[in-house]
């Protein structure tokens, strides 16, 4: 199968691909061993349960890294980008998100701004931002990558393993996110 052809709560075509299980039943199991992102982001894909290991961004007005991880293979993998919250300029569009179906990630947790979000919402892909706006970022080559990161309520390190759906994001450490098998 494709990654067109992707449904709404499927989350790779990659074998390493992580089972999907929503957010409220991990934390019903895992209770404050579990890690959940605050309320405040928004689904602008097409895919809106999504999970994956996480790889980290961190980047202020400039994605950089964010285009060049996402053209990388995915392999099922969510890509977290601690973007400080800022509201100034959007750290992924359309040919960007295009770019990471083409490559198979499962789906891109952005705290900060997304671009041209009717082209996002059709593409088979887990999408989650604060807000859109239409100014894109400057690429100054700058931002960090496989660091541990902040979004508003929960640190997330490389090798999480997150969980999103319409309820909100809970992020496992690859040890509980094992015992769920």
């Amino acid at each position: 199968m494709s990654a067109d052809q992707m449904s709404t709560d499927q989350m790779s075509t990659d074998q390493t691909a992580t089972a999907f299980t929503p957010t409220c039943d991990l934390f019903d199991r895992f209770k404050d061993d579990a890690r959940y992102v605050l309320p405040g982001f928004r689904d602008f894909g097409a895919v809106t349960r999504f999970a994956g290991e996480v790889v980290t961004v961190k980047c202020l007005e400039d994605n950089s890294r964010v285009k060049e991880l996402l053209a990388t293979p995915g392999a099922g993998r969510v890509l977290v980008v601690d973007g400080a919250g800022s509201l100034r300029c959007a750290l992924m569009g359309d040919m960007i998100a295009a770019s990471a179906v083409r490559n198979g990630w499962a789906g891109v947790v952005i705290w900060g701004c997304v671009r041209d979000v009717a082209e996002l919402a059709t593409l088979p892909l887990g999408i989650k931002a604060l807000a859109p706006i239409p100014r894109a970022s400057t690429r100054r080559d700058q931002g960090l990558v496989d660091v541990p990161v902040e979004l508003p309520g929960a640190a997330v390190r490389p090798g999480d393993i997150l969980f999103a759906d319409e309820d909100g994001i809970v992020l496992l450490t690859p040890e509980q996110a094992a015992a769920l098998k």
